[in-house]
């Protein structure tokens, strides 16, 4: 004879979430000894990387290759691609297991989400980082910050923002309990993750996840490597099947499975901003199909800008370009791409920079005295070779503009300098560690702000660069729409879980603010429920009284 489980007796506290210390891989450091023999080891090794679905591996025969990016000649391993019965078997598999995660309590599900950044912080933290390192050609510190503290930070804050969400109750008297139930979406999430971060590629199937909710999850075929070794982690720590289903296949096909399904309940994505348009008028003219209307998160693209006043630190401001425009490559939709110098200080700011630049190492990330890698893969090569061979023709390379793809997909980074505030290279989001400067006139400061503000369709990130406060005040103001993430004498790189929630609007996303409570808010429908403890036995009201 079976009994049911008692609930749980007490209000748990999820524990206090603190950021993740990075760990800096310095020489004679035991992390630095751990990490170079794990991606030798990684490095050594040819793996087979299969679908996930319901929590079985589906091999489908049809496969594709993951490479190094900086020794393309390099096999780490080979993933399965899904055809459409394979879309929706995991359609299918996350509408089963939704019945049951939607039903666990919060506690149980956050103790999963915890249990992988507790094996993250420890035993699998070199696996993740390398898979990282290998498979996108990050450097240990940028794949230290993004592959081990960021997902870690991700998956603690999100547990600690989604336990005060659900203490967000209504108002009651003692004739009445009002309550909101925050119930995850009725249907699946398809969560739509790029190459360049392994930290978004883990939150965003798994911040939906937290909240009650099953997601269809396609990685970036050139990321598929590190997002398989996330799934494994996952499945180390205890994650239901079916919960999170790995499905990576040709884009077009698996989003016209996912996005024309009458069970599709949101859209979690970070990707391009054309990709994203395409699929918002996807659905905009699915609605009638649609057994709810879906949530559509999105990050997109950026054309992120510094902008500088004549009273910036010369110093300051070189470092940040030269970390915000070629750390890994420009390949961050928050890469510094775009600056406004004035003429007063140009010089010593084109100085500093074109000596940092002349100094930077770039190559096999495994040579940890690199500052670059190479970029993710040809297409991305070629593109960003394009825009050095436009800047070489229309404008001036002050530095770098070399490209080499013969081993690696290798582009030095690249300073470029125009007289023309509406250069394409000003405008166009190239991905890719090319930085072009305006330089202008110190006496007009505020019509460069709003060249800053109209130049491009993006609203990402920005930085301003002044020791004048005044001046900080009105870049602030003039810039209030400029960007979603606005820093003051910083990089505009670098946001932190709980310290700088990230997203931009514009052509840049819909800003619902990774790593806060404001994007956990879209992956639960509320439910009001009210119970009345003395509820009327008489229909009349008292002003139908005669006297």
């Amino acid at each position: 004879m079976s009994f049911p489980i008692a609930a749980f007796n007490g209000h748990r506290r999820v524990p206090a979430p603190v950021n993740e210390p990075i760990r800096s891989y310095a020489p004679g450091s035991p992390e630095r000894a751990s990490v170079k023999a794990r991606l030798k080891a990684m490095a050594a090794e040819k793996i087979v990387m299969p679908l996930i679905i319901g929590g079985k591996e589906v091999k489908t025969g049809v496969c594709s290759q993951s490479v190094m990016p900086h020794d393309h000649r390099h096999v780490l391993g080979e993933y399965h691609k899904a055809a459409e019965q394979h879309v929706v078997q995991a359609i299918d598999a996350a509408a089963g297991a939704r019945k049951e995660w939607a039903n666990w309590s919060f506690d149980d599900r956050a103790a999963v989400i915890l249990k992988a950044a507790e094996l993250l912080t420890t035993s699998w933290r070199d696996t993740i980082n390398a898979a990282t390192m290998l498979g996108q050609s990050k450097t240990v510190f940028q794949a230290e910050i993004d592959s081990a503290c960021e997902i870690i930070d991700f998956w603690r804050f999100n547990a600690h923002y989604a336990k005060e969400l659900l203490e967000e109750q209504p108002l009651s008297d003692h004739t009445m309990w009002n309550q909101l139930e925050y119930r995850g979406l009725e249907g699946f999430v398809y969560a739509v993750t790029p190459f360049n971060f392994t930290s978004i590629a883990a939150n965003l199937p798994t911040a939906p996840a937290l909240m009650g909710n099953t997601v269809v999850w396609k990685p970036a075929s050139s990321a598929m490597y590190s997002a398989y070794h996330l799934m494994k982690l996952y499945e180390a720590a205890g994650m239901p099947p079916g919960v999170i289903n790995f499905v990576a296949g040709d884009a077009p096909m698996i989003s016209k499975v996912l996005l024309s399904h009458r069970d599709l309940a949101g859209v979690h994505f970070t990707g391009s901003t054309e990709v994203f348009n395409d699929m918002w008028k996807t659905i905009g003219a699915s609605m009638s199909t649609y057994r709810s209307y879906p949530r559509i998160v999105g990050e997109t693209g950026g054309k992120d800008f510094v902008v500088a006043h004549p009273s910036a630190d010369v110093d300051a401001l070189a470092v940040a370009i030269v970390r915000g425009g070629f750390e890994f490559q420009g390949q961050k939709c928050s890469a510094v791409s775009r600056v406004y110098i004035p003429r007063s200080i140009w010089d010593g700011v084109r100085d500093r920079m074109v000596a940092m630049i002349d100094d930077i190492g770039m190559g096999d990330i495994q040579d940890f005295s690199n500052f670059m890698g190479a970029v993710i893969d040809r297409r991305a090569f070629d593109k960003i070779s394009e825009y050095v061979g436009h800047a070489r023709g229309k404008a001036k390379i002050v530095a770098g503009g070399k490209v080499d793809g013969s081993n690696g997909y290798f582009v030095s980074p690249t300073l470029v300098e125009t007289g023309d505030p509406a250069y394409r290279l000003l405008c166009e989001e190239i991905f890719g560690p090319i930085v072009t400067a305006y330089v202008y006139d110190d006496a007009k400061w505020a019509e460069t702000l709003q060249v800053v503000d109209s130049t491009s369709p993006y609203a990402l990130t920005g930085a301003v660069f002044a020791q004048d406060r005044r001046a900080i005040v009105d870049a602030t103001s003039a810039l209030r729409h400029a960007a979603g993430n606005f820093y003051i004498n910083d990089k505009p790189t670098g946001a932190v879980v709980g310290q700088q929630p990230f997203g931009g609007a514009r052509a840049s996303g819909t800003n619902d603010k990774a790593g806060s409570k404001l994007n956990l808010t879209r992956w639960v429908s509320a439910r009001t429920v009210k119970e009345n403890f003395n509820p009327p036995k008489d229909y009349r009201y008292p002003f139908m009284n005669e006297a």
